[in-house]
């Protein structure tokens, strides 16, 4: 069965509240009611959950509509309950105030039953859709996160519990080779283990707005693409050379400075250069990085000969957790990396784009502004 949505009534007039109570009831709603502000703000205290709708007079004894409005907003429980003020016929100034200051609507007195109850209901199914839709994001967050546990978490914990488990035993039956591969498992599973913990960390900066503060006290002038490139070169040659995949290098001389955070920077070129290797599945092939100025921006393009992007999805790829068809590629990573590229670039000021034909492979582009000359290098 179907719960009756709950509307508190706030207003001094005790006819006129009567009234309106009388009204809603008979259209099925439950109704709380209260005299004035103070009084409103008192009932909703009592309740174990927030009414669905508050209805409220301006003009009142001991708090106005203005003042309870303000006190409901200030409380996260109540933040989201719609409020629709009452308010005289002619008081224009009434309607303009509270709609700077947010209600969701006004009903102007004198009204009909009519007015007051499509008012109402407008406001209650617009609630149902916002709940729906919360609902519905609630419940995509909860499947990716079950799924990356299921995936992203046992499968590097398998890796070092087994090749632990196999270390454990009779250390004279294994050979100096099967030790060698089962530290290198167990170090591939918890390295995995630490980017995807890493990456969750920063994508929690990024939306918390904590990397805004970071940004603001860690970032400087830099100018040192090599020492960029020589990070990027030791972190990842191995890598791609276990793929047969050439990791090529272009610079171009006397590059501009930027102001950046280096540490972020260089996360955001490695999750684009980690996913060219990790989606450049034929062998013999080049993932390319380029570095140059152009129009007032410095530019690291990322180029891949891999699997490419079906251009239906290149809308959604900077989204958080998406992943391109995980269930048949099984792809590792948790699908954070395009959106944390995506964060830090725009904290830069920036921009990201992406060019890519499926079956044929992709470009990303990183676009960032060119510190002003009155600033020195200083990383």
């Amino acid at each position: 069965m179907e719960r009756k949505a709950t509307i508190l009534v706030v207003e001094d007039d005790m006819h006129l509240m009567e009234g309106i109570r009388d009204i809603l009831e008979l259209n099925g709603y439950v109704v709380l009611t209260a005299t004035n502000g103070v009084s409103g703000l008192e009932k909703l205290e009592q309740q174990a959950i927030p009414p669905d709708l508050i209805v409220s007079d301006i003009m009142m004894p001991r708090m106005d509509g203005y003042d309870f409005f303000e006190a409901v907003r200030s409380v996260e429980d109540w933040v989201t309950v719609p409020f629709i003020f009452l308010t005289a016929k002619g008081e224009r100034d009434d309607i303009h105030r509270g709609k700077r200051m947010g209600a969701e609507d006004y009903v102007v007195k004198p009204f009909d039953a009519e007015e007051l109850l499509v008012a109402v209901s407008a406001k209650l199914d617009r609630k149902r859709q916002l709940d729906d839709a919360w609902r519905t994001e609630v419940s995509d967050i909860k499947h990716n996160i079950l799924t990356i546990l299921n995936h992203e978490i046992r499968t590097p914990l398998t890796y070092v519990v087994a090749y632990s488990d196999m270390l454990q035993g009779d250390p004279n039956t294994l050979r100096a080779d099967d030790m060698r591969t089962f530290l290198r498992g167990i170090n591939a599973g918890a390295n995995r283990l630490r980017r995807m913990v890493e990456n969750f960390i920063l994508l929690v900066e990024l939306e918390t707005g904590e990397a805004e503060q970071t940004f603001a006290w860690r970032s400087s002038s830099f100018d040192r693409y090599e020492v960029l490139v020589n990070s990027i070169k030791a972190k990842y040659t191995d890598i791609a050379s276990e793929k047969n995949i050439t990791l090529r290098f272009d610079v171009q001389d006397d590059l501009p400075a930027v102001v950046v955070d280096r540490e972020y920077v260089s996360s955001a070129l490695e999750c684009l250069i980690d996913n060219a290797i990790k989606f450049s599945d034929k062998p013999n092939t080049m993932v390319s990085v380029r570095f140059y100025a152009e129009d007032g921006y410095m530019c690291f393009v990322v180029n891949d000969q891999g699997r490419g992007i079906p251009s239906h999805e290149l809308e959604n790829i900077f989204d958080t957790f998406y992943q391109i068809n995980r269930e048949k590629y099984e792809d590792q990573g948790a699908g954070s990396g395009l959106a944390i590229v995506d964060g830090i670039v725009r904290l830069h000021g920036g921009s990201v784009s992406v060019e890519s034909t499926f079956g044929t492979g992709s470009t990303f582009m990183i676009r960032l502004p060119v510190a002003r000359s009155d600033k020195s290098p200083t990383g």
